[in-house]
């Protein structure tokens, strides 16, 4: 994402007038940092409050997490997410989040890990809309909705029938990407920012009649199948899975 987009976004958000938050995620955005420290100011002289999620590949050390993190303490950080957990860090593995962690610590940033249990582990229903997973079931999108899910117990494709993980009828949180898309959630887009301002992407928003919130909000994933005819036979999902369409 280029610097220019990034102040268009932070300009139409403010002219708004009700988003509080700006989060820089991805991906990875420390890939991106110096972009990523711009954006930060960029989002600090605007009045919002900022937030950062990241894998901590960067973290080698505590003394060299320090060094990463002290430009971000300078100019204020009001969340730092730290991805922690064995899909990141095996057992054996040198866990660079800990080292994030205690560094970030010591500079005095408000930090928190965001850490996923192996989903064999964790099978039973849990009420998570709207908020992250934090100590708790997996969520597979995409691609790893097929390459992860061997071994798990699995249901008909008909008892996917609600949406546990976004609430598109009181949406409280976009996703940008690099493209100008806007994401209600990974992969569900709702408008292009390079093709209409983000208040007119928003004002023209109705999931009731979004060709994928819609189904969602009537019938789940399983609504979703009935509308579109995809083959039935094919379409049996997990217990721990609920998977979006993201390309």
């Amino acid at each position: 994402m280029k610097l220019s987009d990034i102040r268009r976004i932070l300009d139409e958000a403010k002219r708004l007038g009700y988003v509080e938050w700006i989060y820089f995620e991805g991906g990875e955005p420390f890939l991106y940092y110096q972009t990523m420290l711009c954006g930060l100011h960029l989002a600090k002289e605007c009045g919002f409050k900022r937030g950062i999620v990241t894998n901590a590949y960067w973290a080698t050390s505590v003394e060299d997490a320090k060094e990463w993190l002290k430009p971000i303490s300078r100019i204020g950080l009001s969340d730092l997410s730290i991805s922690d957990d064995l899909y990141h860090y095996g057992e054996t593995d040198e866990n660079l989040a800990r080292y994030a962690y205690e560094a970030a610590k010591e500079l005095g940033l408000p930090v928190d890990k965001i850490s996923i249990r192996d989903p064999k582990d964790c099978l039973e229903e849990i009420e998570w809309r709207g908020r992250p997973v934090v100590e708790g079931r997996v969520l597979f999108k995409g691609r790893a909705a097929e390459k992860l899910v061997k071994g798990l117990p699995t249901k008909p494709w008909v008892k996917f029938n609600k949406c546990l993980d976004e609430d598109f009828a009181c949406q409280s949180r976009v996703h940008v990407d690099p493209m100008g898309y806007v994401h209600v959630c990974q992969g569900i887009t709702i408008g292009n920012m390079n093709q209409s301002p983000l208040q007119e992407i928003f004002d023209g928003f109705d999931p009731e009649k979004h060709p994928v919130c819609g189904p969602l909000l009537k019938g789940g994933p399983a609504e979703l199948v009935r509308k579109y005819g995809s083959n039935t036979r094919r379409a049996t999902l997990t217990n721990a899975t609920y998977a979006t369409p993201s390309g």
